[in-house]
């Protein structure tokens, strides 16, 4: 179980309900250091300047913000500092909406939310009402020095907390798509063999199909490399190549349908070394 992050409480009208959050997600990159040629010494970066060579100590620096080329504007670290959110320990509720209402671009990182100080009573109270509900609370609290906007969400037994990014953050998708796509019209024809094929390759979700083939091919090199077997990488896999463009929607549609019938069960992919250069390591 992971360590708390944050403890204070949930504010719910005018009751108070002590929590702990617990990172509920933990990511599996691979992390790679900087090291010599040789690999015996790990690499360091240094502050310096790019026009005198001079190197800097981090305790002879400031902050600043680019506004044009080669233009800062610099901010003290104790103006920053007044400007910071009190520290509260308080997530405080401020209305209940319908999960459906909150678009999934806006959710960021996630966490479980665990009753402390013997609040069993008011939790359980809490989560069986919004589960009856059928609602999610929004609310603001301070972390780390930051505010954020959060949704709290049912979830089988306990609560689960959604960081979210605020309105002016995300982007819109208007300026993503090209200009012309107002203007295109779907053909009738395609569209109910689609419809088909989506109901074709509708199954009952599985998550664990799913791999992080490239981590798992990383790790299995590096397991093979501690035990002293030789490496040879194979060639590129042209990630270059164009993608392909369908010819005939029609087509290929209909063929997508015909091989999609039956649910497909994604197996895990042999472990390969991948490189976009030829190397040979021992």
């Amino acid at each position: 179980m992971s360590r708390p992050v944050w403890q204070g409480a949930i504010s719910f009208g005018l009751v108070n309900i002590p929590v702990q959050l617990q990172t509920a997600v933990q990511e599996k990159t691979v992390s790679f250091h900087m090291l010599s040629k040789d690999g015996s010494c790990r690499l360091r970066r240094k502050l310096y300047c790019p026009e005198t060579g001079k190197e800097v100590d981090f305790g002879d620096t400031t902050r600043g913000v680019e506004i044009a080329k080669d233009e800062y504007v610099l901010v003290d670290d104790k103006e920053i500092e007044r400007m910071r959110p009190e520290k509260g320990r308080t997530i405080a509720i401020e209305q209940f909406v319908k999960l459906d209402e909150i678009d999934p671009i806006y959710f960021d990182r996630a966490y479980f939310v665990a009753p402390t100080n013997g609040s069993d009573k008011a939790y359980k109270l809490l989560h069986e009402a919004m589960k009856e509900s059928g609602r999610v609370g929004l609310a603001l609290f301070v972390m780390r020095g930051r505010q954020y906007l959060c949704a709290l969400r049912v979830s089988s037994e306990g609560l689960i907390l959604h960081t979210m990014h605020y309105p002016d953050e995300v982007l819109s998708i208007d300026d993503a798509l090209p200009s012309t796509l107002a203007k295109a019209k779907g053909p009738a024809k395609e569209l109910g063999v689609a419809r088909q094929l989506i109901d074709a390759m509708t199954h009952p979700l599985d998550l664990s199909n799913f791999h992080d083939d490239y981590r798992e091919q990383v790790n299995a090199l590096i397991e093979r490399k501690r035990s002293g077997k030789k490496i040879v990488a194979p060639a590129d896999d042209h990630d270059d190549a164009p993608a392909p463009k369908t010819s005939n929607l029609m087509d290929a549609l209909r063929r997508s349908l015909s091989v999609s019938k039956t649910p497909r069960t994604r197996q895990p992919r042999r472990p390969r070394v991948t490189s976009r250069r030829r190397r040979t390591a021992a």
